[in-house]
């Protein structure tokens, strides 16, 4: 009980606004609280029904692409001919190219340690509950900090000549950089200009993995040479 025991009857009904209050009940009455909250929904149906709809859609599209698809199956393996190149699945192939320009374990073991490790850090670090754009304060300093990480890494990717991460990277700081000075409302720079540190560094990420994916699939030929793909 609140120390202030002085009550007033009031029809307000609003529980977020006035959650204590003191309801008369008569013998044709009953409590009643209404209570509107748009930016939440109740797990059941309505989160479930979407997760059942989107499975349900996404495996009558396999089932149909695998009818009027064949598999990209080759012919039964033979150890005494191997391919060349020998190409791991699509999905694997960002990883088999990150191979040709590093050792194994910093290709194989460092790299991908570091991946799962910034993803399960970076929700616990500096959460931005707001969302607020990355260029919104602070300009200036993020620039210069902006500017001298970008230059370790560039230097970093040329002296192995990852040049499939180094151009992504060049290609997302720009689009930093352009997005830092919006131009007109409603232009493209402006909406850049909202989005917060965690969309850049995760369209970086998008961005340099379809690259390599793209590279090792169709760019690469045998002995792992670089070949175009007509």
């Amino acid at each position: 009980m609140p120390d202030n025991k002085d009550f007033e009857a009031s029809s307000d009904s609003d529980s977020r606004r006035t959650p204590i209050r003191v309801a008369f009940l008569t013998e044709r009455t009953s409590p009643h609280v209404r209570l509107q909250d748009d930016d939440r929904v109740m797990t059941n149906p309505e989160a479930l029904l979407r997760v059942a709809v989107a499975v349900i859609a996404l495996l009558i599209a396999l089932v149909l692409a695998s009818l009027i698809f064949d598999a990209p199956l080759e012919g039964l393996a033979d150890p005494l001919q191997t391919s060349n190149p020998a190409k791991a699945p699509w999905y694997f192939l960002g990883l088999q190219e990150l191979l040709h320009y590093f050792p194994p374990v910093v290709a194989g073991v460092l790299i991908p340690t570091l991946v799962v490790l910034a993803l399960i850090v970076i929700p616990y670090f500096g959460i931005n509950i707001e969302a607020e754009g990355f260029w919104i304060s602070g300009r200036q300093r993020k620039m210069r900090i902006l500017a001298a990480g970008v230059i370790v890494l560039v230097a970093f990717l040329m002296w192995f000549s990852v040049y499939a991460v180094l151009i992504p990277t060049l290609m997302i700081t720009a689009a930093m950089f352009i997005a830092a000075f919006p131009a007109a409302p409603g232009n493209l720079t402006t909406w850049l200009h909202a989005k917060p540190l965690p969309f850049w560094i995760m369209t970086w990420f998008l961005v340099v993995a379809v690259t390599l994916t793209i590279v090792g699939t169709f760019f690469r030929g045998a002995g792992w040479a670089w070949v175009w793909p007509w």
